[in-house]
Formats: structure tokens, C-alpha cells, sequence
């Protein structure tokens, strides 16, 4: 699975970070989507599907 985030679309609302921590992080001047691994193990595979399912701002884009 390859993640791609879009920062310019990105709303700050957090659902991404509670979803999949380990994928996804905040800015803290902003609250801003910051993504730390473009390529997550397969464990975390379900976690990331459901992050970018409930991001209001369909920031999130995944290859599989």
C-alpha cells in the first residue's frame, strides 16, 4: 500500500491520527495531516483504509 496526503486540502479535524497513529501525525502550528510512513506494514493496512474513509476532507489518497 502506497499513502499519499494532499496537506492543501487537509481540514485538521484528527480522524486520520486517531485511526492510525502510526501512519499519521499533526503539525502543531496548525493540526495540519503530516505523514510519517508513505509505505505501512500490512498490520497496519485496515487502520489506514478506515483513516482515509473518515477524512472530511478527502485528503488521503491510497494505491494498493
Amino acid at each position: 500500500m502506497k499513502v499519499t496526503i494532499d496537506q492543501d486540502k487537509c481540514v485538521a479535524s484528527g480522524q486520520c491520527v486517531t485511526a492510525a497513529t502510526a501512519v499519521f501525525d499533526q503539525r502543531d502550528e496548525d493540526g495540519v495531516v503530516v505523514l510519517l510512513d508513505p509505505d505501512p506494514a500490512e498490520e497496519f493496512a485496515d487502520d489506514v483504509r478506515h483513516a482515509a474513509a473518515v477524512c472530511p476532507a478527502l485528503a488521503i489518497t491510497l494505491a494498493e
